[in-house]
């Protein structure tokens, strides 16, 4: 990974949000996050987690980005990357062009994962805590702490749930694959299709189980 400053949005994106946003309403968060904050995540501070050499990835600063609107706007990483490839505003945010087709949703788990493994995890609030307070946007003290601890612990039980549920999936699915007779004997078959035939990160979980 080599750390890169963020592009700046691409003329064409800017002139479609300011057409379609121009008077009638409130611009959308993640461009206010740009405007306001512009690269509030850089790439350096998550270079910790990933290799030095190898074929360049998507930008460790920008996904922490995604992953915040993600958490935002609850959404699913298939439901995030949709949105990387498709929503002007969110590729006002991230400097993307028109025809910019994003990335797979794996990706987002991917460095989730490695956030956590190299212990990133408070990386990115304090990076944002930072670049408020700087701006007076938020005051010194406060409950800031004890609230990102909070988030923090639901997103590493969100990605530990969402392992555990694929681990399932993917063990059935080989051993229907070995044992189908076995399989059609211990479940039910077409109720289980309909809850695991997808990845698990594609939908997004009951709120019980988080």
């Amino acid at each position: 990974m080599q750390p890169r400053p963020w592009p700046e949005p691409t003329p064409e994106v800017v002139a479609a949000i300011r057409t379609i946003y121009r008077g009638k309403r409130q611009v959308p968060l993640p461009v206010r996050v740009r405007d306001e904050l512009g690269e509030v995540f850089a790439d350096e501070a998550f270079a910790g987690a990933f290799g030095k050499e190898g074929r360049p990835g998507w930008s460790p600063g920008r996904l922490a980005l995604i992953t915040v609107l993600q958490r935002v706007g609850n959404l699913t990483d298939r439901q995030a990357a949709e949105a990387v490839a498709t929503d002007l505003t969110w590729k006002c945010a991230l400097g993307l062009s028109l025809d910019d087709p994003g990335f797979d949703a794996s990706v987002l788990s991917e460095f989730r994962s490695r956030v956590i493994a190299h212990e990133l995890e408070e990386t990115p609030l304090d990076l944002l805590l930072a670049a408020l307070q700087e701006r007076g946007l938020l005051g010194a003290g406060g409950r800031q702490r004890t609230d990102s601890t909070d988030v923090i612990s639901a997103v590493r039980d969100v990605n530990r749930v969402e392992l555990a549920r694929e681990c399932v999936r993917a063990a059935v699915e080989a051993l229907a694959v070995a044992a189908p007779g076995w399989v059609q004997q211990v479940l039910e078959v077409p109720g289980w299709a309909d809850r695991y035939q997808l990845r698990v990160d594609s939908w997004r979980p009951p709120a019980r189980d988080l």
